[in-house]
């Protein structure tokens, strides 16, 4: 299913009743079945553009929509979350159930699908452990594992890595590439993390300092699968440089405001 933002513009109210705006005029598409990373300074308005497209947010102007047929019973989009989000008194199985119970799904049904989504994300054996008896990436895998069993049309990622310590990260990414291949899910992923999105994307959405705009959309020129070795390649480190010049000056600007 494609996701199209069409002319999104967010302003918030502070405290004081000023107005303070967020994004300005955004429009971008993300393809059926493409991984798109979105990327900007600090405060660029990454996070707010993907609560307004899981619609935890409601616009100031402009429209998200989705094209494409859902099935019926899927939701338009699951969303991983930064913090890990789990229940503490739900074992891991009973976690990644939580979306199909919500959704009404027969309990065997849904444990059968738990299941296949566990094992999916390397976490067969591990059912019966509560989150306090797992690693920070395991704790996201279950909360990957969570969005994915409920089938969503668009899975949306919000920084799901920036906890997780340098080693840690580096597998996950390799994990999640892992699945994509397999699932060929439709992706929206935000990082403030330019290697990360290189080594993930297909395409990368970037945003300029407050309010947030598109400066550039940058097509990435790695073959898939990924592999670890493609990080020195000529075509990822001038992704990388290429991006880096683009967000420097505007990094730059937002610490002098």
């Amino acid at each position: 299913m494609r996701v199209v933002i069409d002319r999104i513009s967010k302003t918030y109210v502070d405290r004081h009743g000023h107005a303070v705006p967020a994004l300005a005029d955004v429009s971008a598409t993300i393809e059926t079945e493409e991984f798109v990373a979105l990327l900007g300074p600090s405060g660029c308005g990454k996070s707010t553009l993907l609560n307004l497209v899981a619609g935890l947010l409601e616009p100031t102007a402009g429209t998200v929509y989705f094209d494409g047929e859902a099935r019926p019973g899927r939701p338009t989009t699951a969303m991983v979350f930064q913090e890990f989000a789990l229940f503490p008194w739900r074992t891991v199985q009973k976690n990644v159930e939580l979306g199909l119970e919500e959704a009404g799904v027969a309990p065997a049904e849904r444990a059968r699908e738990a299941r296949r989504f566990i094992e999916l994300t390397g976490l067969a054996g591990f059912e019966a452990k509560y989150p306090h008896q797992l690693s920070g990436g395991m704790r996201q895998r279950v909360g990957i594992a969570r969005a994915l069993a409920v089938d969503p049309a668009v899975l949306l990622m919000d920084e799901p890595f920036s906890a997780l310590d340098a080693q840690t990260r580096q597998l996950m990414q390799e994990e999640l590439l892992a699945i994509w291949e397999r699932t060929r899910q439709t992706i929206l992923y935000v990082t403030h993390n330019i290697h990360e999105a290189v080594y993930l994307a297909d395409r990368v959405l970037v945003l300029s300092r407050r309010p947030g705009r598109v400066l550039a959309e940058i097509a990435i020129e790695l073959p898939r699968p990924r592999t670890e070795a493609m990080i020195g390649d000529r075509a990822f480190v001038r992704a990388v440089e290429h991006i880096w010049s683009l967000i420097k000056d505007q990094a730059q600007a937002a610490l002098r405001e």
